[in-house]
């Protein structure tokens, strides 16, 4: 696909660009396999590295965010907006 630099939507398609939008958001649940002793700083769930920020909500309503831990992700253009605990049972494959 190649890319046109255009100034305007409608000079866009009469020149017959094509748009491709990557998802701004994603959730996943995944296991807590590595994080830092403090919140702040690279998380790994289920193999995936995230940045945790002081942005990031953490929410501990089935338990710890420990090594183990079944967590949901959610994350919004790019940035880690939330990690909390969930049962087992969802990280369960």
């Amino acid at each position: 696909m190649k890319k046109i630099l255009c100034s305007g939507f409608a000079i866009c398609m009469l020149a017959g660009a094509t748009f491709s939008v990557q998802a701004a958001e994603e959730e996943f649940y995944g296991v807590i396999e590595s994080r830092p002793q403090t919140a702040e700083g690279t998380w790994v769930v289920s193999g995936r590295k995230l940045e945790v920020t002081k942005k990031t909500e953490l929410e501990e309503k089935h338990g710890p965010l420990v090594v183990g831990a079944c967590v949901e992700v959610e994350i919004e253009d790019g940035l880690v907006e939330e990690i909390e605990t969930k049962k087992k049972d969802k990280c369960a494959k």
